[in-house]
């Protein structure tokens, strides 16, 4: 716990009520524990990518289990956000295979262990277009792997997606955009701007109200669940990426005292 302890820079303990958003309830209420970070989000992005691209993708093509940590997301009493294996096909692909199952304006998603996953909006033939330190850019896929595999996540988000070419207007208008002219904090909630246009994906695109939360349910196995609560949806992909890459999920299944 100690070395994990060292990276957070602030965490702030506050008991939320856990039952389901939906209000049904299947387990008595738990407390979940929400962790604040500090430092920012994209530094997570860049940990996995070299300016010197290089592409050591696997040279299995076929779909690989990937373990990792399961979720679900509500607002309003409404599931606005699904990563449960018994409900999708979590498996990945290297960026090979990958390639022939893509079509212009599909959402990519690349994991690796112990990393927040990389968001993309795909174009065609190997490009993709994604927020990587800092810029809209446009890259081979192929290029931007750095050993990670992918699959495509549009169905991830429950919102109604825009039209394919209205997708790829929205990531080839941002083309060029960098440092103070980008109102989005990591690559994921870019690409699901481009592939949703809610402005709620923008950092400070949506007024806080006591009557607007989400709740972020992270399923660490059939019988525990953590539930987060956030006032915007920034704050609560923020988070959830953050599990995904730093760690806390240990954490987090300590504060109930189990392994």
């Amino acid at each position: 716990m100690g070395n994990q302890l060292d990276r957070i820079t602030h965490l702030n303990y506050s008991e939320l009520p856990t039952g389901d958003p939906s209000g049904i309830e299947k387990d008595e209420l738990r407390v979940g524990v929400a962790y604040f970070f500090s430092d920012e989000e994209e530094e997570l992005d860049d940990r996995s990518q070299s300016d010197s691209y290089k592409d050591h993708s696997p040279s299995k093509d076929g779909p690989v289990a990937f373990n990792e940590v399961e979720y679900s997301a509500f607002c309003c009493q409404e599931c606005i956000f699904s990563k449960l294996r018994e409900n999708e096909d979590l498996n990945v692909y290297s960026v090979k295979t990958l390639l022939t199952m893509c079509k212009p304006g599909d959402l990519l998603e690349l994991v690796a262990n112990a990393q927040a996953p990389h968001w993309a909006i795909y174009e065609g033939e190997d490009q993709v277009i994604h927020l990587h330190k800092g810029e809209i850019r446009k890259d081979s896929l192929f290029e931007i792997s750095g050993g990670r595999q992918g699959r495509i996540v549009n169905n991830r988000y429950r919102y109604r997606p825009l039209p394919a070419d209205l997708v790829m207007q929205n990531a080839s208008g941002h083309l060029g955009l960098s440092s103070d002219e980008i109102c989005w904090t990591n690559s994921e909630s870019f690409a699901a701007w481009c592939r949703f246009g809610k402005r709620e994906f923008k950092a400070g695109g949506e007024a806080h109200s006591a009557e607007q939360r989400y709740f972020l349910k992270v399923h660490l196995s059939e019988s525990t669940v953590h539930t987060l609560m956030f006032r915007s949806l920034e704050d609560m992909i923020r988070e959830r990426r953050r599990v995904d890459a730093s760690g806390i999920l240990k954490e987090l299944t300590l504060v109930n005292g189990k392994e």
